[in-house]
């Protein structure tokens, strides 16, 4: 299973929400390249990024950042935040990213979704966002009023090449993932599943094992406040 070192960038600095909410944040003194070559100085070889302000401008805000990530480390890199347009997709391919994440663009368009696959193949990322079943667009500011499990159903035969799972509700707090609906998540998607929100302990990644149809965990605060120790994990990743 393979292990996602997170990185979320907002102001050109690490920080981690809680739940989602922009006012609750913790901002880390590491700079997002700092950061990034420490999980490969210990043996890392995926790594997850989220630009926090292109999610809130719907733009790509920080790619200077996120090239810089590409350029010095030998890593495989999984972007999202913001993404809302064949070109932005094209800049992040341009820079060397190994994957486009699509959450909000791709849940208000499906068209989009399904052109993005067909333009860039197993390039492309489906980010769904879940609090109470529900999806949730546009940095998770607001719910889409579409069950997960519907629109997965809806998407399924599109070509994404994984799809990343979070529980808003878990993220950020470390009180475990939502195995529970990661797994019913898991059991309709035609697309291996990357678990994220709430990881606390390499008894979670060891967990997340024993789950079929699913690719890798994104691991994030438990790293930043040390409750996960970077030489242990990276033994959970294969």
């Amino acid at each position: 299973m393979k292990i996602f070192p997170a990185i979320d960038i907002k102001d050109k600095k690490c920080v981690r929400l809680v739940k989602g909410d922009f006012e609750n944040k913790t901002e880390y003194e590491i700079s997002p390249a700092d950061q990034a070559s420490k999980y490969k100085d210990y043996g890392f070889k995926n790594l997850h990024i989220v630009d926090l302000d292109g999610a809130l401008t719907g733009e790509i805000v920080n790619l200077d950042i996120i090239k810089e990530i590409v350029n010095k480390f030998d890593l495989k890199i999984e972007v999202g935040g913001g993404i809302r347009s064949i070109d932005s997709i094209q800049k992040y391919m341009d820079i060397g990213v190994e994957k486009v994440i699509l959450g909000s663009a791709a849940i208000k368009d499906k068209n989009f979704l399904k052109e993005a696959c067909q333009k860039f193949p197993n390039k492309i990322a489906l980010g769904l966002d879940a609090k109470d079943g529900y999806l949730s667009v546009s940095g998770w500011k607001e719910s889409s009023n579409r069950l997960t499990l519907d629109f997965l159903k809806e998407v399924n035969d599109y070509g994404v090449s994984r799809l990343i799972y979070t529980d808003i509700n878990r993220d950020g707090t470390k009180q475990s993932p939502n195995f529970e609906e990661t797994t019913k998540v898991a059991e309709i998607s035609s697309y291996p599943v990357i678990i994220s929100g709430g990881v606390s302990s390499i008894k979670d990644i060891k967990k997340a094992k024993c789950l079929n149809n699913i690719e890798g965990i994104i691991v994030g605060k438990a790293i930043y406040d040390g409750d996960i120790q970077l030489k242990e994990l990276v033994k959970e990743d294969a």
